[in-house]
């Protein structure tokens, strides 16, 4: 129970520790699956995807309370994401894929347009905004 309430306490979820999950939004049903995962005090969280589908508001809630938990816990997290931006506000390590084999693994300064183009054909700028690096997709994917 000390481990359960030390989560919920965490995630900010104590209003909801009585609500059945089917009454819960995207956003809180994603973050009482992570504290679920966190109340079996984890040295690794492995998430796939774990802010698909939600709102905007949600997306950065829930990235941010990764990121907390992450440096609060002393754990790892190994996240499955497909959103650029978000994955270089957030990640500190990236592992991209091209047709099955590893293409890059190395810190987000090795994530250039380059690279960006030979993983996903698409023609981008990499500009910083507000000190976070963004992605802005200059034309159409390459055929």
């Amino acid at each position: 129970y000390q481990v359960v309430e030390k989560v919920l306490k965490l995630m900010h979820l104590e209003e909801l520790a009585l609500r059945p999950l089917s009454e819960l939004s995207g956003g809180e049903a994603q973050k009482v699956v992570i504290a679920r995962a966190l109340a079996q005090e984890p040295q690794l969280l492995l998430l796939d995807e774990p802010v698909s589908n939600l709102d905007l508001k949600n997306q950065i809630e829930v990235m941010e309370l990764i990121q907390q938990v992450v440096k609060t816990q002393s754990i790892s997290a190994i996240m499955a994401i497909h959103d650029l931006n978000l994955a270089l506000r957030y990640a500190d390590l990236f592992l991209l894929l091209k047709d099955g084999k590893v293409h890059t693994f190395a810190g987000p300064e090795t994530i250039t347009p380059q690279v960006i183009y030979e993983v996903y054909g698409v023609r981008v700028t990499l500009q910083k905004f507000n000190g976070y690096p963004v992605v802005i997709v200059l034309d159409k994917v390459a055929e």
